[in-house]
């Protein structure tokens, strides 16, 4: 533990972070799983609902610093993709 005031207040925000970031991280993970799901029981009008939602948080990634560009590029794509096989 550190001895220094700034660096223990600096501690406490990053632990705080850490928390809001893995909740939002896990809010993102079940957002893709509703659109994979949405998909597997060919259900068209909840998977293009659950897509927009999706889309929505992974947008919402890169502007919090949680994800890269790429990856919800990536991400963005495969679910596009899937939803216009069915």
């Amino acid at each position: 533990m550190a001895n220094i005031k700034g660096q223990m207040k600096r501690n406490l925000q990053n632990e705080k972070r850490r928390l809001a970031n893995a909740a939002f991280r896990s809010g993102l993970k079940s957002a893709i799983k509703d659109v994979e799901t949405a998909v597997e029981n060919n259900d068209k009008e909840n998977a293009i609902i659950a897509l927009s939602f999706a889309s929505k948080k992974l947008d919402k990634s890169i502007s919090k610093g949680i994800s890269q560009k790429n990856y919800v590029a990536r991400q963005k794509s495969r679910l596009a993709k899937l939803i216009n096989g069915l």
